[in-house]
């Protein structure tokens, strides 16, 4: 049914920028919180932004805030996370979740997941 595609990663320099979407079809998208996930090897899948289903509230990982945005396009079905100042420990794989209901810090309770998408950052 519901499927969310991740795009947009990559490799760039520390301070550079990226901008992540994800494509959402199968579902009432406009019903649903959204949020980005991110992990590395060894490492348990974190919790980096969220935001509500008509966008708006947002919350942001402390490690993050002030650096990342999160946004949505409702029309589109689509979720993006503009990615500033990056730094080489924000390297991972970083994930796209959606909620029927209020999304969660914890992976496990959320109930949609794309593929993900790397970002590699270099020093």
């Amino acid at each position: 049914q519901v499927q969310l595609v991740e795009s947009g990663g990559g490799l760039v320099q520390a301070g550079g920028s990226l901008r992540l979407s994800c494509a959402t079809s199968g579902g009432a998208f406009s019903t649903y919180d959204m949020g980005w996930f991110r992990q590395t090897p060894g490492k348990e899948r974190e919790f980096v932004a969220r935001i509500t289903s008509n966008g708006g509230n947002t919350n942001y990982a402390d490690l993050v805030k002030g650096r990342f945005t999160i946004s949505r396009d409702n029309a589109k079905n689509t979720v993006y996370l503009q990615m500033n100042s990056l730094k080489p420990e924000d390297t991972a794989v970083y994930y796209c979740a959606a909620s029927r209901g209020y999304i969660s810090v914890i992976p496990y309770y959320n109930d949609y997941w794309g593929q993900g998408t790397q970002v590699t950052v270099s020093s």
